[in-house]
This record gives structure tokens, sequence and C-alpha cells, in this order.
């Protein structure tokens, strides 16, 4: 995997081969990451990534300027490993090893953008119940923004918070909002 762009573009990071991850496709999170740019200022978000595996969307994050980023995840492995690549390149990221809807039930503490990564073969009732605990817990800011990333075969058309979708190859990133007029959709 590559950081895109900001302070470490085109840095390389290599991750153990025997993590339990998928991480998100160059491709796909430029895409993501164009999205976002024309929607915030990079250094003054606060960053939940769920899921976060590898690391490599809090990497992003933080090479943009980013400072407030926490990545949950619940292997040990991943946890580990984006501390050692936060402290090698000096990434202000907080690092948490939990389960991710045991977080979310526990956590009071509000974000602009929440990116959750969960396994594509999850249930779509797992998936629903990340939205379910962003939205029933208040963890979202005025502006902020829940994105999900999954196959494209997980359907979210009848959430209420959907805004968008976008789709790259066999990715999908799912964008969930606050209050969402589905009008504008059809």
């Amino acid at each position: 995997m590559r950081i895109i762009s900001g302070k470490f573009k085109s840095k390389r990071i290599q991750a153990p081969k025997n993590l339990p991850v998928r991480p998100t496709t160059d491709m796909a999170k430029e895409a993501l990451f164009n999205i976002l740019n024309n929607l915030y200022h990079f250094n003054d978000l606060n960053i939940l990534d769920l899921f976060s595996g590898t690391g490599n969307i809090s990497y992003e994050f933080a090479s943009r300027g980013t400072e407030n980023i926490t990545a949950v995840d619940a292997h040990f492995g991943c946890i580990k490993f984006i501390n050692k690549i936060s402290q090698e390149l000096d990434l202000n990221i907080n690092t948490i090893k939990s389960d991710v809807f045991k977080f979310l039930e526990k956590t009071n503490t509000t974000y602009d953008v929440i990116f959750a990564d969960p396994p594509y073969d999850f249930e779509i009732e797992k998936f629903e119940s990340i939205v379910k605990l962003v939205f029933e817990n208040n963890l979202l800011n005025d502006e902020g923004i829940l994105i999900i990333e999954h196959s494209k075969y997980t359907k979210f058309d009848s959430n209420k918070h959907l805004s968008y979708q976008k789709k790259y190859g066999g990715n999908m990133f799912s964008f969930f909002e606050k209050s969402t007029d589905k009008e504008e959709l059809e």
C-alpha cells in the first residue's frame, strides 16, 4: 500500500503478511480522498477509523495534516503495526484495541468523519448495526459523515441515513449523514 498525498506522498508501507486484512486499494482510496478533499479541511478534522487493519486510511488522513485520529481494531497485530508505523513517521494516531461494536456503544466522543472497513462477508445486520450505533449514540458532529467500505453486493438502499454511494471496481463506499433528503437521491 502507499500513501497517496500529503507530507508522505508516495510512501510505500509493507504490512506483515500474517494480518487478517484487506487494505483499501490505492485507486479506491484516491477516489475517496478526492471526495473528502472537496468537503473538509483535513487539519480541522476529528477522525475515527473503525476496523482499521493496517492503518491505511489513518495514515492517509495523517499525511494530509489531520492530527486527531483514533484507529480501532480488535486484532492485536493490527494495533501493534499501526503503532509501529505511527512512531516511525511521527504520526498522531491514537490506537484502541477493541471490538468495534463495544467501542461504539461506550464512546461519547464525536467525530467529523467515521470510516469503517469491516469484513466484506459481514451479514447486512452487522453493517446496519454500525450505522445504528453511530446515529443512536450521536457520534457524528453536525456536518459529519459516516463512510462504510463494502462489496458491491451489500445494499443499504432503505437506510434513512444513506446519502450517496460510490463504486470503484468491486469496492463501494456508502456515505451516511444525520439527515438526508431521500428525494434528492431519486
